[in-house]
């Protein structure tokens, strides 16, 4: 019989997470959340804001915001994506099972898809992290704030952009585009110095 060597990869082919540094902007790519979507059913959308209230220990977020921990790595939390949708994420170690615990919170008020595996994300921090963010999307860099979240596109790519700290964004797009979304990160940062 067969024996198989399987290994995880990264969203970019690696063994590791792809950390570079470019003009003082830190590019890392995270793999450590785990992600699943909720949207509220027909008719059991208080029911739905309700269970996600519960799951975050805060009110469900409204639009272009964050609610719960607000910065992965801590407890969960929920960022809006659309009337009565939002994205839960939570540290991976201990939410791998996201979507089944998702399932059991939400009862019928909600459907339940995991997402862990189908998004790419990269932080990007430093001191430039704004300059270079408006070289590649169109949303309200000075208004940008810790706990806002804004869906935008970058490189033809429909993103998420989570505002984490003062200084650093969280970068979420499809899992098959990680490689043109890494590549048009570095080429912002090389930009960003002007």
């Amino acid at each position: 019989m067969a024996k198989h060597h399987l290994h995880s990869l990264t969203p970019l082919g690696a063994k590791e997470p792809v950390m570079v540094e470019v003009a003082g902007t830190k590019i890392t790519e995270m793999v450590d959340i785990a992600l699943a979507s909720i949207a509220a059913r027909y008719g059991h959308e208080v029911d739905c804001q309700n269970a996600l209230a519960k799951m975050i220990g805060a009110p469900a977020p409204d639009v272009g915001k964050i609610s719960g921990s607000g910065r992965p790595g801590g407890d969960v939390a929920a960022f809006w994506t659309g009337p009565d949708q939002w994205f839960v994420q939570a540290p991976f170690g201990e939410y791998e099972e996201i979507a089944a615990l998702c399932a059991a919170e939400f009862g019928p008020s909600a459907s339940v898809v995991e997402l862990t595996d189908g998004w790419c994300r990269f932080a990007l921090a430093g001191p430039d992290m704004r300059r270079v963010l408006s070289l590649l999307c169109a949303i309200d860099i000075r208004g940008l704030a810790p706990g806002d979240a804004s869906r935008t596109v970058i490189e033809h790519v429909g993103c998420f952009v989570l505002c984490t700290a003062p200084d650093e964004v969280h970068i979420l797009g499809p899992r098959s585009s990680a490689g043109s979304l890494h590549h048009a990160l570095i080429a912002a940062a090389k930009s960003a110095p002007y």
